[in-house]
């Protein structure tokens, strides 16, 4: 029989000291010798809690704990696999949230469906490995910690956890681009160019750049972004026309308290075309800038040819994927 003192300082019983909860659970075990598989299949399948064991090092190659016929797969939540042979294992729909993947080689292991949120991912081996539709969770762990030290002003540990989360994400673009998961590669590349924006000085000229490439673009991942842009543009420039006025064939053509509600709307109407014709500089000539008009006008043309280039870019850099 065996007892072994747990974490929570409640003690379990269970048959066998070699097969049973405690040893799986021991993280003072050495358990990097023989191919655990057959052992480790019985007693997950045979209803035995795992959470929170310690499968360090474990020869794990081959395994197989694919729950047929069942909704949810087996749980190996909190469990620690810190360098453990996952080669060719079969964990569809497994939850591993919260559990330690460093430097685990889980190569072509079938993933599919799998639970990893707040999963370390550092140094894990994922080359060939199916990870169709697994659960990533908004943010993966080091990125949470990171911006949990960023708030607390630990700058010092944010910037290591931003580095080790640029690193994972690479790492999974990598995977996700080599598999033709293109979607999945365009998320993990915005979140490893946003985990290095982090890392520069928060006030430095490079990070503000790369904000910008953010907010236009999405570092070329958010096409959307660059359309909204444009309006909000448009529309600012077609406020600021109607402010300060154009003229239209020698008349001023602006906002005037003396007309109504309907002509002044008619007006606006019109400085937005005018707008939209200097955004993408077509240029048709019947509405002219005059005065401080001409300022805005000559921004909105450079910013309008900007972002239309920027936008083909983005557009076709997602089509052709």
């Amino acid at each position: 029989m065996c007892l072994y003192q747990f974490r929570d300082d409640k003690q379990c019983q269970l048959e066998d000291a070699g097969q049973g909860f405690c040893y799986w659970h021991d993280p003072t075990i050495d358990k990097s010798g023989e191919n655990l598989c057959a052992k480790l299949e019985q007693v997950i399948k045979g209803g035995h809690n795992m959470e929170g064991a310690s499968l360090k090092r474990a020869n794990l190659e081959g395994l197989n704990l694919v729950c047929h016929g069942q909704k949810e797969g087996y749980s190996l939540v909190r469990v620690d696999l810190y360098r453990a042979n996952l080669r060719n294992a079969h964990l569809f729909h497994i939850d591993l949230s919260e559990a330690s993947l460093m430097k685990a080689d889980c190569r072509e292991a079938n993933l599919h469906f799998a639970n990893l949120e707040r999963v370390n991912l550092l140094g894990a081996r994922l080359e060939g490995a199916k990870i169709e539709n697994v659960i990533w969770g908004k943010k993966l762990l080091h990125e949470l910690k990171g911006f949990e030290a960023y708030g607390e002003k630990r700058h010092k540990e944010s910037i290591d956890y931003f580095e080790q989360a640029e690193e994972i994400c690479r790492n999974l673009r990598k995977v996700s681009e080599m598999q033709g998961l293109f979607e999945l590669a365009g998320h993990f590349f915005y979140e490893e160019m946003l985990m290095r924006r982090y890392q520069m000085a928060k006030w430095s000229f490079s990070r503000g750049i790369s904000k910008l490439v953010d907010v236009f673009c999405g570092y070329g991942e958010r096409p959307l972004r660059v359309i909204l842009f444009s309006l909000g543009f448009i529309l600012l420039c077609g406020f600021g026309y109607f402010a300060l006025g154009i003229s239209d064939s020698g008349h001023m053509v602006a906002f005037d308290s003396n007309h109504t509600i309907a002509e002044n709307g008619m007006t606006l109407i019109k400085l937005m075309y005018f707008s939209v014709v200097t955004f993408t500089t077509l240029g048709y000539g019947d509405l002219v800038p005059v005065g401080p008009s001409r300022i805005i006008a000559a921004i909105e043309a450079f910013a309008g040819s900007f972002t239309l280039a920027l936008f083909v870019v983005v557009f076709v850099k997602k089509m052709t994927r």
